[in-house]
């Protein structure tokens, strides 16, 4: 797919969506797998969890969770009753399994996962440099794109190089993979009916862009994580930027929330700060989620306001609950998951009606 028909096939994505609500008020927390510390509330024996730092959770159409461990090194899926198992990985930093078995294969530093409706499991296996797909019907394994080495090059995902894919995620059409390229400085598109990488972010050189410049020809400082919304605009949340910036359809790159400098402050755009953000997730109304990493905090940025949120951590939402490095966020049927990577957890944050 061109850079010019990946832009044109988000723009006819705009589709008649509520208009964003005000940030919605956390009902209650739950611990989906793990538990709460006695200063949390929690008891003092309460159950361990089987996780090693997990990073990424997604969900399948049957409501099955899945969830990917960076320093475990493995995928679990877990049932809508609670049953938890290993499907593959080993624990192990390595890369092998392709054309076998899922449960044969091994991974080095899972970060994130992204799932289609139709079963097709997407996994950034970032120190591998590629995209990894289970096929959730067949439990067998193959690379999407990548060569498994550091590098940089655009076309037939069997020839596409990355360094270090940190994130995949699905356009809502799920034609499309966005792909965090971070140590390439850009963002990556994978067609999923041609198999063919381009990039539509950044020149590779370290910077912030210049607002309402091109895109593609703009510097970025280290994106970690994409994601688009509804209406065709692509989301890219900066770690050590400290930012959001945001690419219209258009291919103009503006920063919409976000200093530059660390810090927790709410408020309007780039007035707020963000310290060391990790990923990021959209919901029905496009609200920007983002899992605050040393603020040790889940933000909430509202396209329709420009305002940015704390909506979990620091006191918000729940306040014994303490977050320790959330790195992955995860919007599912109304609700917001968070992998909590400090404390092997994974939470739900419902929401009140």
């Amino acid at each position: 797919m061109s850079r010019c028909a990946f832009w044109s096939a988000l723009a006819i994505l705009a589709a008649c969506v509520p208009c964003a609500a005000d940030v919605p008020r956390v009902e209650r927390v739950e611990v989906v797998v793990g538990s709460r510390s006695a200063e949390e509330g929690g008891e003092s024996d309460g159950p361990a969890s089987p996780f090693k730092s997990p990073f990424g959770v997604d969900f399948d159409a049957a409501g099955m969770m899945f969830i990917v461990e960076l320093e475990g090194g493995r995928v679990w899926e877990r049932s809508p009753m609670g049953g938890l198992k290993v499907i593959a990985g080993d624990g192990s930093k390595t890369y092998q399994g392709d054309g076998g078995p899922a449960r044969s294969a091994t991974f080095n530093g899972m970060h994130n996962v992204a799932i289609t409706k139709s079963g097709r499991m997407l996994i950034a296996d970032t120190w591998n440099h590629c995209v990894r797909e289970i096929d959730l019907k067949t439990r067998t394994i193959e690379t999407l794109a990548g060569t498994g080495k550091a590098g940089f090059q655009d076309g037939p995902g069997a020839a596409a190089m990355f360094d270090y894919v940190m994130c995949v995620t699905l356009t809502p059409d799920e034609r499309t993979v966005l792909i965090a390229d971070i140590n390439n400085r850009r963002i990556r598109s994978l067609d999923l009916e041609s198999n063919t990488v381009s990039t539509i972010a950044g020149n590779g050189m370290k910077g912030v862009p210049a607002e309402g410049a091109k895109a593609l020809e703009s510097p970025l400082v280290d994106p970690r994580a994409v994601a688009a919304d509804s209406k065709g605009r692509v989301y890219v949340l900066e770690r050590g930027g400290h930012a959001l910036r945001r690419i219209d359809r258009d291919g103009s790159i503006h920063t919409v929330a976000g200093s530059g400098k660390p810090g927790p402050a709410d408020g309007i755009g780039a007035t707020t700060q963000l310290n060391g953000p990790k990923h990021l997730a959209i919901d029905d109304h496009d609200r920007v989620w983002i899992a605050d990493d040393e603020n040790a905090a889940i933000r909430c940025f509202d396209p329709e306001t420009s305002m940015v949120s704390t909506v979990l951590g620091r006191g918000a939402g729940d306040e014994k609950l303490r977050l320790n490095h959330p790195h992955g966020v995860c919007w599912e049927a109304g609700s917001l998951y968070v992998a909590d990577m400090g404390n092997d957890r994974v939470l739900k944050v419902v929401f009140a009606k």
